[in-house]
């Protein structure tokens, strides 16, 4: 189902989404500061009601404004976005994948975070490679 969800955002509402789920909650102003080349204010309104006719998000008004949350937890929308990724940037292969977050990533990672790597590579051995 989250895949599904994901496959029904156009580019502009991926972005609304990405504000919202970093922000927690945003209003349409907290929006277009933070959307590259942002619509009209009206454009984004109308898009945050779109999310929210989708389900995608929901709202509450607070002193004459809506502030908008998401409507579903964050897990899902990121599995099916990395899902995504794979799949188009990395052959459907989750080690290309790790390998290139590793190679790209920008501090060495602790011991904690490389027993916690070996961890979920020994439960997939024992799965049989399977997801």
């Amino acid at each position: 189902m989250a895949e599904e969800i994901a496959g029904s955002l156009s580019r502009r509402e991926r972005q609304i989404m990405d504000v919202i789920f970093r922000a927690r909650e945003a209003t349409a102003v907290d929006v277009m500061r933070q959307i590259p080349d942002p619509p009209s204010y009206s454009a984004v309104r109308a898009m945050l009601r779109i999310l929210e006719h989708k389900g995608h998000l929901k709202h509450r008004a607070e002193r004459g404004k809506y502030i908008y949350s998401a409507a579903r937890p964050r897990g899902p929308a990121a599995r099916s976005a990395l899902q995504r990724v794979v799949r188009t940037f990395f052959d459907n292969s989750a080690a290309k994948a790790l390998a290139a977050l590793l190679d790209v990533s920008d501090t060495n990672l602790s011991e904690r975070e490389l027993s916690e790597l070996s961890e979920l590579v020994e439960k997939a051995r024992k799965r049989g490679g399977k997801s």
